[in-house]
């Protein structure tokens, strides 16, 4: 209904409205809330969703200088501030997120490298908090706070090099998975506090992480201009994917298109309406998790799961994935009736599919079940959309084998290395002047820097011929500033830029339901 509300930042400012979605943009004269900061400015968000009514919404915000605070928008109360002396931390708030299924534990990362449990019942104390290690491991170290009386923080997590730059809970809330500037992703138990798992990236630091709507899988991005899939089972990359020529700044799974279909093996060939039939048996999100859990335990037809995410960029770009069973499972045979590349939707979208914006020729975002990528001769090579990528020689080629499994994925190991040798990965000659952007060196737990050269070739950080190498079901350039936000909703995307556009795309057949669009000068946004 009306319940949803809008939360972002601009420079000093801090802004609330009612969102309305897809039927109508938000009235700008008429925030429910407005506030300005002076000597520090907001970074980051994160709503309570478990406490929040049409009432009352618990919001933190975290700011440049290091402070928290908690507000209700709607009540207009201010309730508390964290960290107001910056006795915890003087190092900007990079991250902050409530403890999944809490009504009072929050999580704050900091560009230190510093990762601090609160609890928003406790105080913060009038002195600097004196810490007591409970656990220390491989590149991290975690200490509880030493007081005669229960004080914030409650923890202090130290983890990696350089900043941390974003955090996320596994769905059902157990594991913690952080990015940092140092290039690591590290899988936490969040309530034993053990290291369940690392990887490294391809070239800098990670800037962004999610988590697959079952848990499964964890997406990074970051500074190697890659979006990297790995296993949460297998603690290993299982796929990269290329398609952003800049910094990728947000990864999101869309849990509304992610699906599982009990399928039996068919062949198709058919008109464009019976193809679009076909993708649009998938389950809704609210399904999802349960039937992708059935995924390995079921006895009778095989279940086919297709995994959809998202990543926008400093590029400028939007650019959609789908993670199939083929890189997923690449030893299992495949139901022919989902071996279909991304060709045939560039060339022949469904019968009656919306396009996600005005001026779009309305396969942006379709038919999103069953989509293969196609295979890619070399890592260097990539066109710069599926669509525009439609007429192209290896395209074609690629659609000859459309109705077989995808030569790409069962490509044996010496295959793959004699189609990459005759070109290096020469993604790296644009990004040598860069320097990490964090100087900050506080709190090492080691003193030992990993080479970069010695993880490459590693499990923590494949080569690029040993992985498979999705492309984008699509790659459109969709503001003319850096994007900062994308977040999946029911019937609509939601995205924002550094010049402060908050863009809501309708998805395709929200008949009538064409983008809205909201300036406000927003670095950052959330929807609760």
């Amino acid at each position: 209904g009306n319940g949803d509300r809008l939360c972002f930042n601009v420079g000093r400012e801090l802004y609330f409205y009612i969102y309305k979605g897809v039927r109508k943009a938000a009235d700008l004269s008429k925030p429910i809330d407005k506030r300005i900061y002076k000597g520090t400015q907001p970074t980051c968000h994160d709503f309570n969703h478990l406490t929040a009514t049409a009432e009352s919404v618990s919001l933190l915000v975290g700011f440049s200088a290091g402070q928290v605070q908690l507000i209700d928008p709607i009540k207009k109360e201010t309730s508390k501030l964290f960290n107001e002396e910056r006795l915890i931390d003087k190092s900007r708030v990079t991250c902050v997120k409530w403890v999944p299924g809490s009504e009072s534990l929050f999580l704050v990362a900091h560009s230190s490298g510093n990762m601090y449990l609160y609890n928003v019942e406790h105080t913060c104390g009038t002195t600097a908090p004196h810490y007591q290690l409970l656990k220390q491991g491989e590149s991290f170290a975690v200490h509880t706070c030493k007081s005669k009386s229960t004080r914030n923080p409650l923890l202090k997590w130290t983890v990696g090099e350089g900043a941390l730059n974003e955090f996320a809970f596994s769905p059902d809330g157990k594991f913690l998975a952080c990015v940092s500037q140092d290039g690591f992703l590290r899988v936490f138990n969040f309530d034993s506090v053990e290291l369940h798992g690392t990887m490294k990236s391809y070239f800098g630091g990670l800037l962004c992480v999610c988590w697959s709507p079952d848990g499964k899988y964890i997406v990074t991005g970051g500074e190697d201009d890659l979006v990297t899939v790995w296993s949460f089972v297998d603690c290993r990359v299982i796929a990269r994917g290329h398609g952003h020529k800049s910094w990728v700044s947000v990864v999101a799974f869309d849990p509304y298109t992610t699906s599982v279909e009990e399928s039996d093996p068919m062949e198709f060939s058919g008109s464009d309406e019976d193809f679009q039939d076909l993708h649009f048996g998938r389950d809704r999100a609210n399904s999802t998790q349960s039937r992708l859990s059935k995924r390995n335990s079921t006895d009778s037809r095989p279940v086919s799961v297709t995994y959809r995410f998202g990543s926008v960029g400093q590029d400028t770009q939007l650019c959609l994935w789908d993670l199939t069973e083929d890189i997923l499972f690449p030893h299992q045979p495949l139901s022919r009736a989902r071996t279909h590349t991304n060709v045939m939707n560039a060339t022949s979208p469904p019968a009656g599919s919306g396009g996600t914006n005005p001026g779009s020729n309305g396969n942006s975002i379709t038919t999103p079940g069953n989509s293969v990528p196609p295979p890619l001769p070399r890592s260097n090579s990539l066109p710069h959309s599926a669509v525009s990528n439609a007429g192209s020689k290896s395209s074609v080629m690629d659609g000859a084998i459309a109705s077989g499994v995808s030569k790409f994925a069962t490509l044996s190991l010496h295959d793959r290395k004699e189609r990459h040798h005759e070109k290096d990965h020469k993604r790296n000659h644009s990004m040598g002047h860069i320097s990490s952007k964090s100087s900050d060196k506080l709190n090492l737990v080691t003193k030992t820097k990993t080479d970069p050269a010695k993880t490459l070739g590693t499990p923590l950080c494949p080569r690029m011929e040993d992985v498979p190498l999705l492309e984008p079901l699509i790659c459109k350039k969709i503001a003319h500033e850096r994007l900062t936000v994308l977040i999946f909703l029911e019937d609509c995307i939601v995205t924002a830029c550094q010049e402060g556009f908050i863009c809501t795309w309708a998805r395709p057949g929200k008949v009538g339901l064409l983008s809205s669009q909201n300036q406000a000068n927003s670095p950052s946004g959330t929807v609760v």
